[in-house]
């Protein structure tokens, strides 16, 4: 079967190469970035693991159901071999932890994530980022007593129970919503979120999802967005009884670190193979973030070595 994705991505590639400008940003590494892109993906043509390089994909089901579990603590991670939110969790360590606690480098750090429980606890919490707001988001609003004083009332709702919920009950419905940017938990957040919400819709028996991306390390990030909000359809799609339909990111600022643009080249001169498939989806347990999968018939060229910017 033709593979369109990777050819998607490579068409993307090459876009920001060509027209993408010059930016500076928070890293201070460098971007070139244009602003606005879709990419499109029908499932029934595989699941979507680019194959113009090898890619991780215990690395990206393990953070996935990190953030199914409601969990913003790196242990879990590490614990399991997902090391790509390491990097944000030290640079926090360092910046707020007193001068004689972080003599620690970046790998006696994690490793001490590992082994002490009390300073995982302390230094691996990231803040209320997407498993917070996916599966506890928090409101606070005033009730008025009669003859009394306002009070302050915090309201808190499962957005996946929700989401699952409507789905089952609702199906034709325009609120198929699950938001990650919340305004009012920003100032705690170690990385405000980059995919920062998603919207499903049902029609003809089959589940499509969309996901919206303010930033995109294009290189780096997109793959592993791609194929987590895959995963994510085909769990929900199971889940509500659905088969996967289409699979939709909607980017904002997609940039290549410029670190990344050799390696960008090297990808855009290699020829795709057929995309692979997803045979088994067992065991699943969305809301408490469990499920096993098999993917079979992957064929990738090599991986590309690129650093990442936090």
């Amino acid at each position: 079967m033709n593979n369109t994705l990777d050819k998607q991505y490579q068409t993307l590639l090459q876009t920001i190469l060509d027209y993408g400008v010059d930016k500076s940003d928070r890293t201070g590494t460098g971007t070139k970035s244009i602003f606005g892109y879709t990419i499109r993906h029908n499932m029934e043509e595989g699941f979507p693991l680019l194959t113009t390089k090898k890619m991780a994909i215990k690395t990206m089901m393990t953070e996935l159901k990190w953030f199914l579990k409601g969990d913003t603590n790196i242990k879990y991670l590490v614990d399991n071999g997902c090391n790509i939110w390491n990097g944000d969790a030290y640079k926090n360590f360092l910046k707020y932890s007193v001068p004689h606690d972080h003599q620690e480098t970046k790998e006696e750090f994690i490793n001490k994530i590992k082994t002490d429980d009390e300073f995982a606890k302390k230094w691996g919490e990231l803040g209320p980022i997407y498993g917070k707001q996916w599966r506890d988001w928090t409101e606070y609003y005033v009730e008025k007593l009669n003859g009394g004083n306002p009070i302050i009332v915090e309201r808190t709702k499962d957005q996946i129970e929700t989401l699952i919920n409507d789905l089952k009950t609702n199906p034709n419905s325009r609120r198929h919503l699950v938001s990650a940017w919340n305004v009012g938990d920003m100032y705690e957040m170690v990385l405000p979120p980059c995919h920062y919400g998603f919207q499903c819709y049902v029609s003809d028996g089959k589940l499509s999802l969309m996901w919206n991306q303010r930033s995109v390390d294009t290189f780096l990030g997109l793959p592993f967005n791609i194929a987590s909000y895959g995963m994510l359809l085909h769990l929900l799609a199971k889940e509500v009884g659905l088969e996967a339909g289409e699979l939709i990111g909607n980017l904002g600022d997609v940039h290549l670190y410029k670190n990344h643009l050799k390696q960008a080249k090297e990808q855009l001169a290699r020829m795709p193979y057929n995309l692979p498939h997803l045979t088994k989806l067992e065991n699943v347990d969305v809301l408490n973030g469990e499920f096993d999968y098999t993917i079979e018939y992957y064929e990738s060229h090599p991986r590309i070595e690129a650093p990442l910017s936090n």
